[in-house]
């Protein structure tokens, strides 16, 4: 995942870059690590940054 404060990280999908504001749910996966999903303005869905 980034580490720019402005982005979460890239679209697995098409590789733009996703901003904070379109954070949708940020949540703690079993191994406890933190799982994020977002909307990718680029391709209209939700995603799971890179």
């Amino acid at each position: 995942m980034n580490t720019d404060e402005a982005t979460l990280g890239r679209c697995p999908d098409c590789g733009e870059p996703i901003h904070r504001a379109r954070l949708l749910v940020e949540y703690e996966k079993d191994d406890g690590t933190v799982g994020i999903w977002a909307e990718c303005t680029s391709c209209d869905t939700v995603v799971a940054p890179e």
